[in-house]
This record gives C-alpha cells, sequence and structure tokens, in this order.
C-alpha cells in the first residue's frame, strides 16, 4: 500500500508560480508512475501530468503543456509539479496519485490517491 501527501498548494496571483509535492509512506513508489490531476468545484478531476518510475517518459494535458513540469526525486520518494505562469483556470484542489500502469490519462489507472491541496490563482 502507498500513503500520499500533497503539500505546497496556497493563494496566489496569475503569472506567479507554485511547486506542489508529493509525499510517499508506507510503501516506496519504485516501480509506480505517479500522476497529478485536479478538480475544480462542480467539474469533473481532470488529468494534469504524469511520470514513469525512470523518469524517461512524461506527459501533459493541453492546457498545462509548456508551463507545468512533473519531476521526481526517487532518493527521496517525491514527486514534485512545478506551475509557472499559473492562471485562475489553474484554481483547482491538486490530488496525487500512484499507478502501477505506465503514464495514463485517465482516473481508473490509479491505484492510490492523496487527500489533495488547494491551489487558488486571482486575477
Amino acid at each position: 500500500q502507498v500513503q500520499l501527501v500533497e503539500s505546497g498548494g496556497g493563494l496566489v496571483q496569475a503569472g506567479d508560480s507554485l511547486r506542489l509535492s508529493c509525499a510517499a509512506s508506507g510503501r516506496a513508489l519504485s516501480g509506480l508512475t505517479v500522476g497529478w490531476f485536479r478538480q475544480a468545484p462542480g467539474k469533473e478531476r481532470e488529468f494534469v501530468a504524469a511520470i514513469s518510475w525512470s523518469g524517461s517518459a512524461t506527459i501533459y494535458a493541453d492546457s498545462v503543456k509548456g508551463r507545468f513540469t512533473i519531476s521526481r526525486d526517487n532518493a527521496k520518494n517525491t514527486v514534485s509539479l512545478q506551475m509557472n505562469s499559473l492562471k485562475p483556470e489553474d484554481t483547482a484542489v491538486y490530488f496525487c496519485a500512484a499507478s502501477v500502469t505506465s503514464p495514463r490519462y485517465y482516473t481508473r489507472y490509479y491505484d492510490y490517491w492523496g487527500q489533495g491541496t488547494q491551489v487558488t490563482v486571482s486575477s
């Protein structure tokens, strides 16, 4: 089993940056894909980015491509999401999740989920 805890959310202005972190305990993230998802009020949970165990494979939602970067530090058992040029439409609760598959766009492939961290971007 994997327990995931997100941190780094907060209130920022449009154009600012935030770095989210996902820390794992209970089980190492060895061999697991880790993804980030977000959910805004009244909307479906949507894919943001994912990274393979080796870090060689990354995928991004079109809405964040070129602005967000996912990375991982396997020695520290953490995954990060660097978010630059934030927009008000990025406002959401951000979740990290782990999957036994290669990086995927859909929530159904992810088995372990954190509780989320709030990101609010004001205009």
